[in-house]
C-alpha cells in the first residue's frame, strides 16, 4: 500500500467537516471532483470505506468516524506545533469560524474586529456548519444554539430573523420564481425552506449562500436572506413578512481554557460588540430608510 500522505488526511477532515464536497472544496481551495477524487483514492488507499454518499451529502461510516475522531488529534497537534512556530516569527493567529452571513458582516467591518496595528493574524473560516471548537479547530466561533458542551463559554448577542427578499420595485413575476442552494449545500433550516416550501418553484440553484444575495440582486427571483442581510442593502425588498419559524439565537463560543488569552479575548470582545451594535437588524427591525 502507498503511503497516505497528511494533505490526504486532511481533505477526509474537511469533507467530514462540512457533510459534502463542496464546502470542503472551497475549504482546500480545490474542485468538488478533485476532492471527491481524493477522498475515493485515500479509501482505495487503505482500503475501507469512509463515507456513505448520498443526494444530502457525506455521511461517516463506522470506519469513517473511528478514522476522523484519530485524525483530529493529529490535527489539533499540528495547529499546535504551527502556532507555535508562528509565534516564534511574532505572529500568532486566532481563528474565527462563522457561517456566510456572519463573515459577510465581518469583511464589512473588519477594521471592528482586527487591523494592521494587531499583533496577531485573523483567520477567517466559512461554514454553515455548528462551530464545534473541537480540539483547537477555531478560537471563536458562532452558534446558533446554546452550547451545552462544558468546555465551551458562551456570551448571547441576540436572536436572528429571516424574510424573503426580491428585487426592489421587480416586477410580480418574481412572485414565482424561487432561488436556493443545492439540497446538499443546505445545511440551515433558511436554506432547506425553499426546498420544503417552494420546490416545484425553484427556478435557480446554486452551491453557495452568498450567491442567493446577488442573483436576488440582479432580479433572477427571490431567496431567504438573514434580516440583517437583506434590509441593509438598497436594492433589495422584503417579499412577505418575517418567517418567525426560522428565528433562532446566537452566541459567540470560545473554549474555556483559551478564553483569556489576549489575542483571542480582544477578538472575541471586538467580535460581540459588533454583532450586538446590529442587534436590532439581526432581529428583523428595518432601518428607517426600509419603514
Amino acid at each position: 500500500m502507498k503511503d497516505v500522505t497528511w494533505d490526504s488526511y486532511q481533505i477526509f477532515l474537511a469533507v467530514a467537516r462540512h457533510g459534502g464536497l463542496t464546502g470542503a472544496a472551497q475549504a482546500n481551495g480545490l474542485s468538488p471532483a478533485t476532492v471527491g477524487r481524493r477522498v475515493l483514492d485515500l479509501e482505495q488507499g487503505i482500503g475501507r470505506q469512509l463515507f456513505v454518499r448520498s443526494q444530502t451529502g457525506y455521511r461517516l461510516t463506522a470506519d469513517g468516524q473511528a478514522l476522523f475522531e484519530q485524525l483530529q488529534a493529529m490535527d489539533a497537534v499540528a495547529r499546535k506545533v504551527d502556532g507555535w512556530r508562528q509565534e516564534a516569527h511574532g505572529a500568532s493567529v486566532v481563528r474565527l469560524m462563522a457561517g456566510t452571513w456572519v463573515t459577510w458582516l465581518v469583511c464589512e467591518n473588519v477594521q471592528a474586529i482586527w487591523s494592521e496595528r494587531d499583533g496577531f493574524r485573523l483567520d477567517m473560516s466559512v461554514s454553515e456548519r455548528r462551530a464545534t471548537l473541537a480540539h483547537r479547530e477555531s478560537d471563536v466561533g458562532v452558534r446558533a444554539v446554546v452550547p451545552e458542551e462544558p468546555h465551551l463559554a458562551s456570551r448571547h448577542t441576540g436572536d436572528v430573523a429571516y424574510a424573503t427578499y426580491r428585487q426592489r420595485n421587480a416586477p410580480e413575476g418574481l412572485a414565482s420564481a424561487w432561488l436556493a442552494v443545492s439540497e446538499e449545500d443546505a445545511i440551515s433550516p433558511y436554506l432547506r425552506w425553499p426546498h420544503e416550501q417552494a420546490a416545484a418553484s425553484i427556478a435557480v440553484i446554486v452551491s453557495r449562500p452568498r450567491s442567493l444575495l446577488d442573483l436576488a440582486r440582479a432580479g433572477a427571483g427571490q431567496a431567504v436572506l438573514p434580516c440583517f442581510v437583506g434590509d441593509l442593502d438598497p436594492g433589495l425588498e422584503r417579499a412577505g413578512d418575517e418567517l418567525k419559524q426560522l428565528r433562532h439565537g446566537q452566541w459567540i463560543v470560545t473554549n474555556s481554557e483559551d478564553r483569556h488569552r489576549r489575542e483571542i479575548r480582544t477578538v472575541s470582545e471586538r467580535f460581540f460588540r459588533l454583532l450586538k451594535s446590529h442587534a436590532d437588524l439581526f432581529a428583523g427591525k428595518r432601518p428607517s430608510r426600509n419603514v
